[in-house]
């Protein structure tokens, strides 16, 4: 299948703003089916602590990229991007139109504008070489030496974000081009679709209630008993899935590193902090549509003009 002209409708914008539901709508409304840019709902068994959708609230569309992997497995922007791309054809081959909805804006940077980021050999010894510099020198060490051949990505990457120190260090020595140079040169890509990039947002303090409130629910809900069993089973912290938001704040309660409060306060604040990164990310990203909820009266207005928007760019048909 060419992807050349595709229709594509992303629904993004910060955790709790309100995309699931929509999005439902909005599937329904074009004929589409939802892939999910989320990089923590593609686990199985980690239904709560993700807001994942359940079966019942999907009124009959289908979903892609939910539930397909074990907490085990790793999962990054490479296999996202690969999975979307054999979602994405299926859903054109049955002449449906993909919905891509999540809050990972550079998963869908990378869909969107088919940024490349292979990993051109599995050539592991100089991650290792670097990796034991770090631990035995530390960060500053490998983030000197980042410094001396690319100043430019020393500059944006902390030291320490070691993973990104080592990926840029990786790069220059595998291509001897510097990755600075390399992420503009993708950035300047047009995208091969037709499509319309809405951004779902709200109003700061409106926003910071709705997570609040969202992590009590989940809490009631089981939050504690889910993450319990999730180590009784034998996933450890450490794993790309227990990272996520709600799930490393109660490893530490289990593991008495917090009280419940201590844990709860730090999951609240984190995700706060996390919403207000997401908003800054979108701000940056071009051809984006703001949909800002205390414009409209209700949700059926919100999606009205959305289809209106789709109907003006001909990625739906009046």
């Amino acid at each position: 299948i060419c992807m050349n002209n595709r229709p594509l409708i992303i629904l993004t914008g910060p955790t709790a703003v309100g995309k699931t539901a929509l999005s439902i709508g909005l599937a329904k409304a074009v004929d589409g089916e939802i892939i999910s840019a989320d990089s923590m709902q593609v686990y199985r068994k980690m239904n709560i602590g993700t807001a994942k959708i359940q079966q019942s609230e999907m009124q009959g569309v289908r979903h892609h990229l939910i539930d397909i992997l074990d907490p085990g497995e790793d999962f990054n922007v490479v296999l996202f991007k690969k999975y979307a791309l054999e979602a994405m054809k299926d859903i054109y081959s049955r002449e449906k139109i993909p919905v891509v909805v999540g809050g990972t804006g550079f998963y869908i940077q990378a869909l969107l504008y088919d940024i490349n980021f292979e990993d051109n050999d599995n050539d592991m010894s100089y991650r290792e070489e670097l990796q034991t510099l770090a631990a035995e020198h530390g960060n500053s060490y490998i983030h000197d030496m980042l410094a001396g051949v690319d100043p430019e990505s020393a500059e944006k990457i902390h030291e320490n974000n070691v993973k990104r120190v080592i990926r840029a260090l990786e790069f220059y020595k595998k291509t001897g081009m510097k990755i600075s140079k390399h992420n503009e040169a993708e950035s300047q890509k047009e995208s091969p679709y037709n499509f319309e990039y809405f951004v779902l947002n709200d109003d700061r303090q409106k926003l910071y209630d709705r997570i609040d409130r969202r992590i009590d629910i989940m809490l009631a809900d089981g939050l504690l008993d889910e993450v319990r069993s999730l180590v009784d089973e034998g996933y450890s912290r450490d794993l790309v899935s227990m990272q996520g938001l709600g799930y490393k704040e109660m490893i530490d309660y289990i593991q008495e590193r917090y009280t419940l409060d201590e844990a709860v306060y730090t999951l609240k604040r984190d995700t706060r902090h996390f919403a207000k990164r997401q908003v800054t990310w979108f701000k940056r990203e071009k051809q984006v549509t703001w949909v800002n909820k205390n414009e409209f009266d209700s949700e059926a207005d919100i999606l009205s003009f959305m289809i209106e928007r789709l109907r003006e760019k001909e990625i739906i048909q009046r």
